[in-house]
């Protein structure tokens, strides 16, 4: 029977960031009247004593943890130890003491980042200890596939009710546009719509081009969060996506398109491509709680693209027509 949210007390940490924010407004539709975001400056949730402290003023019911240290390749190939560190210590502990004080439901969020690197298209999920992951991203990758071991392991030994989604990248309005820590969307738009700008003639985009991503609109990841802590209690992962893969020389074409951006792409072959190959098999989450995407890329991207430029215009004072 789907759990009925509306007299539940839902910590959601991260719910400052991205994702969060999507995900409150889903839960908030549910008729949920008790949530409570867990996120910094209140909560450092690498430290035990916070995350402690955590648990003994919020006193929730269900724990959804979206928080996570995350950025793309060229963060990814800085921090590795820190990425590392923070993801594992923050999925380890919250969960530990999730069960510690008896919460009724642990809601862990990991990344397609765990899948190995040569994941046979589309990755299910059974495939998912095959082999090693991806270079770049392996040490955040298996920092938070650390938590799908966990809630198995406290399940069979707790009957602790842990779930873990392995959701694939994220895209939409309120996206991160940092250049230092972005993911490949945010930082293809925001070249493209600086170039127009400055009136640049070209972009230099890092790789070959070649690598194929699928990407999932930010609603409808919330979307598939809310109801799978409604309705799945089971110990295997689920993928969360599209179900869709785009090349990314592709993908900038479009990009371009929709920006207006009509200069020359510049492709940096000396710098990583990443995982080759990049799509999930989401026919679990159909089939285990109703979750099918919604939204179309397409449209999905003018969006984010229209947020941005607002963003911008707001910035600089003028409005923009690209």
């Amino acid at each position: 029977m789907p759990t009925d949210f509306t007299d539940k007390r839902i910590a959601v940490t991260g719910g400052k960031g991205f994702l969060g924010k999507h995900l409150i407004s889903r839960l908030q539709e549910r008729g949920c009247r008790q949530i409570i975001i867990v996120d910094l400056p209140e909560y450092h949730l690498v430290h035990q004593d916070d995350i402690r402290k955590m648990y003994g003023e919020v006193k929730p019911d269900i724990v959804i943890h979206l928080a996570a240290k995350v950025g793309g390749i060229g963060f990814n190939q800085a921090n590795p130890a820190t990425l590392f560190y923070e993801n594992l210590m923050m999925g380890v502990q919250l969960l530990h003491e999730g069960w510690a004080q008896g919460i009724e439901k642990f809601v862990g969020i990991g990344t397609i980042c765990a899948y190995p690197k040569f994941t046979p298209v589309p990755f299910k999920e059974e495939d998912i200890w095959n082999g090693y992951p991806e270079e770049t991203n392996a040490p955040y990758g298996l920092a938070k596939k650390m938590m799908l071991v966990q809630a198995q392991a406290y399940r069979q030994q707790y009957g602790f009710n842990a779930i873990f989604l392995l959701p694939v990248n994220l895209y939409g309005p309120g996206d991160n546009f940092d250049p230092q820590s972005s993911h490949v969307i945010p930082a293809l738009i925001k070249k493209c719509v600086d170039a127009r700008l400055q009136k640049e003639e070209e972009i230099m985009v890092w790789g070959t081009g070649q690598a194929t991503r699928e990407f999932f609109y930010v609603e409808d990841a919330a979307e598939a969060i809310v109801l799978a802590a409604e309705k799945y209690d089971k110990s295997e992962p689920v993928n969360i996506g599209a179900g869709f893969e785009i090349s990314i020389r592709d993908l900038v074409t479009l990009i371009a398109e929709l920006t207006g951006f009509t200069g020359r792409i510049v492709w940096d072959s000396s710098r990583p491509d990443g995982q080759p190959r990049r799509m999930l098999d989401t026919r679990r989450a159909y089939e285990e709680f109703g979750f099918q995407a919604k939204t179309d890329f397409r449209l999905g991207l003018k969006k984010t693209i229209d947020w941005y430029v607002e963003q911008r215009s707001r910035e600089l004072g003028t409005k923009l027509i690209l």
